[in-house]
């Protein structure tokens, strides 16, 4: 699906996270993904080449680094937003109400139960 926009699941994941806070620190959007500094510096930069998001020096402290959605990157967004969107309600079909608060209660404890940091 993401493919299909030209996206690794690390860009989208970028992306999406953007599209919530637009202007987060590089670190913030490297912990939300789960991602070593490293590698969320070589994506944002591979990114920023892409012109898919800038970055900007953040205001308080020069060191750090804050990304925002180009217009570019706001139009894919979209796109890979109104498909992961189909791909879940397709998911979800046959499914009540009841049955889907379930499932999300369940895999929402497991990330209580098994936090990334313990994940293998």
């Amino acid at each position: 699906m993401f493919a299909e926009n030209g996206l690794t699941s690390a860009q989208s994941g970028v992306l999406f996270f953007l599209g919530r806070n637009d202007g987060a620190l590089i670190g913030d959007i490297s912990d939300a993904l789960d991602l070593v500094p490293s590698a969320m510096t070589g994506l944002a930069d591979r990114m920023a080449r892409a012109g898919l998001v800038k970055r900007k020096r953040d205001g308080s402290d020069g060191r750090a680094q804050r990304l925002y959605l180009t217009p570019a990157g706001e139009g894919i967004r979209k796109r890979a937003v109104t498909q992961a969107q189909a791909i879940n309600n397709k998911l979800m079909e046959g499914f009540s109400e009841t049955e889907i608060d379930v499932v999300s209660r369940w895999l929402l404890s497991l990330q209580t139960k098994f936090p990334k940091d313990t994940q293998g």
